[in-house]
């Protein structure tokens, strides 16, 4: 069995994608320290007019060492509204604008408090939109027992040993420097880091701005086409 295990990411860019589709299960990794200003509750769209912003959930105040699965979102104003005001921008020239905001409508319309539980449903939505298979398993619900971790790059190889018939791990080039790949080695499990080729394409005419959320992607580019897209990687 090919396992990527990635923390929850909200609306994240193609390589992510990439990962759920060409691995045999996914594990959102939600038992661990929430980082501020990561890609948990936010992520990046072309501005009107040049650049890239945020788009982003609020969350609710918490202490420093709080896990993501208890991270929870802040209803205090309509940040729903804010986003889809944000895209507004897109309509005048992304071909596929109208079918990506019903996307993003059906995707957001769920009424939870957990972070975690709006990113899974946002990224089953969004897949069975692109036609992939919703391969996703959230870990604090698993209820997988697993040995002591002593480093960081321990997380992922206990829980392939766990589950045990983990052949392959896969995880984003971002991870080359975080993993050992001798500990891997040694339990008979092969770990590739997957690296996304990246295509231009049309984004009204501007300057291609890399590795936005895979929103500007849907903005752009037909559900076939994004599919193949994400079939367009190297492993390192």
């Amino acid at each position: 069995m090919k396992l990527a295990i990635m923390q929850p990411y909200f609306l994240p860019y193609l390589g992510y994608f990439s990962l759920i589709k060409n691995t045999d299960k996914f594990i959102l990794f939600d038992t661990v320290q929430f980082i501020n200003h990561g890609w948990i509750e936010r992520n990046r769209i072309l501005k009107p007019n040049s650049g890239w912003q945020y788009i982003s959930v609020p969350l609710n105040k918490h202490h420093r060492e709080v896990k993501i699965k208890d991270i929870t979102i802040s209803n205090r104003f309509d940040w729903r509204n804010k986003i889809f005001r944000q895209l507004e921008h897109y309509k005048k020239r992304a071909p596929f604008y109208q079918e990506t905001v019903k996307i993003l409508e059906d995707a957001l319309d769920i009424e939870v408090k957990s972070i975690t539980e709006l990113n899974e449903h946002t990224l089953k939505v969004i897949c069975s939109y692109i036609g992939i298979e919703f391969n996703v398993e959230v870990f604090s619900k698993m209820n997988l027992g697993i040995e002591k971790v002593n480093a960081s790059d321990e997380w992922a190889l206990n829980i392939c040993k766990a589950l045990g018939n983990v052949e392959e791990y896969w995880n984003l080039e971002g991870g080359l420097e975080f993993f050992d790949r001798k500990k891997y080695e040694r339990e008979n499990i092969k770990i590739n880091f997957l690296k996304i080729n990246f295509k231009r394409y049309f984004q009204m005419g501007r300057e291609f701005e890399e590795g936005l959320s895979i929103i500007d992607v849907m903005m752009f580019n037909e559900p076939n086409k994004i599919n193949r897209m994400l079939d367009d990687y190297e492993l390192l």
